[in-house]
């Protein structure tokens, strides 16, 4: 049935999100606004920021007020005054990064994707639950509340039996980004692609077939791949991205009672509609495209977890994680593609 109007959002309360100190592992772009979200938007603590790199990090640190700067991430996990570890080195440290955060005790966020393949995934899986501790993969969209309504919708059946879902992730890149750096486990599947594969997920569960077709792109990397998943109750996923051109970033999950049609870029802070089958009648989700401030529901979330003594996210767990690992790695197995650190 129609809904008369779109669910509220599900935020946790504040009063049992406790205030965490929190260390950074790889000051980068992300990590930018990760900080800045977490400063301006949540009552976290930023402790310490480790780079290879000691001036960087405490050039990090001066911007953000952070009182410890480490040479290394050895220095950082070594202190007794980190409760969490936000992991936001390149793609091919996140799984010797994660691994060594959890083996020191800490929780740990690590930035998506959360590892390179299902491989290293299932192994971050067992260290966590050998140390008793929270890994949680930072797909950030799906902590955020437009995802949040979307859930609750599929959850309650308003779209009626899903059938198809069309989704495209393409940006335009110079040569010179370290997207077409195959030392980086560069190529869209890791970063644009992810967010198509785990939406997918979200939608129609883990894919039973997939057939992927890839282009390749200078520096040896793939530059765009075309996705068909079917999934259970004959569920199809149209999928596509690209590192060559801007696309609209757009997704429709259509169903026989409605159809959702979500804004570019569809994982992003943004609007969506939801259509009757007999267009009638429509819904409007919209929000400010505040875009990364919005990094501060993934961090109030991974708290929440800690408050609530969880070792796995009921949002993201890391079985969810796992499935579009092993989903993208299924794409780059028909593809061709294989990063240096599996060769």
């Amino acid at each position: 049935m129609f809904p008369s109007t779109l669910p509220a959002p599900r935020l946790p309360d504040a009063q049992q999100i406790p205030t965490l100190r929190w260390g950074i592992v790889g000051p980068g772009w992300i990590a930018d606004h990760f900080a800045s979200a977490l400063c301006q938007h949540t009552r976290q603590q930023l402790t310490a920021v480790s780079s290879r790199r000691y001036d960087k990090a405490q050039a990090f640190a001066d911007k953000w007020s952070i009182p410890h700067a480490c040479a290394g991430i050895d220095a950082l996990l070594a202190r007794e005054d980190i409760d969490a570890v936000y992991i936001a080195t390149p793609h091919n440290h996140h799984f010797p990064d994660g691994l060594r955060a959890l083996q020191a005790g800490k929780h740990v966020l690590i930035e998506k994707p959360l590892a390179l393949n299902a491989r290293e995934g299932e192994a971050l899986q067992q260290a966590a639950r050998q140390a008793g501790r929270l890994c949680v993969e930072a797909m950030w969209c799906d902590f955020a509340p437009k995802y949040d309504v979307i859930r609750q919708l599929l959850a309650d059946g308003a779209l009626g039996d899903i059938h198809s879902l069309i989704a495209d992730h393409g940006e335009f890149f110079t040569p010179d980004h370290r997207i077409f750096n195959a030392d980086l486990a560069g190529g869209p599947m890791l970063d644009l692609g992810s967010y198509l594969i785990a939406f997918s997920i979200l939608v129609g569960g883990a894919p039973e077939r997939i057939a992927a077709q890839g282009e390749p792109a200078p520096g040896g990397v793939n530059g765009q791949t075309a996705m068909l998943f079917t999934h259970a109750r004959g569920v199809q996923s149209v999928l596509h991205t690209t590192l060559f051109s801007n696309t609209p970033g757009t997704a429709v999950i259509a169903g026989r009672d409605a159809t959702l049609c979500l804004d570019g870029q569809f994982y992003a802070p943004g609007n969506f509609r939801l259509v009757s089958s007999d267009k009638r009648r429509t819904l409007h989700w919209e929000e400010p495209a505040n875009r990364y401030q919005q990094l501060c529901h993934e961090i109030n979330h991974f708290a929440w977890c800690i408050g609530q003594s969880l070792t796995d996210s009921p949002i993201r767990s890391l079985t969810t994680s796992l499935q579009t690992l092993r989903a993208m790695d299924e794409v780059r197995r028909q593809t061709g593609v294989v990063f240096n650190e599996e060769r």
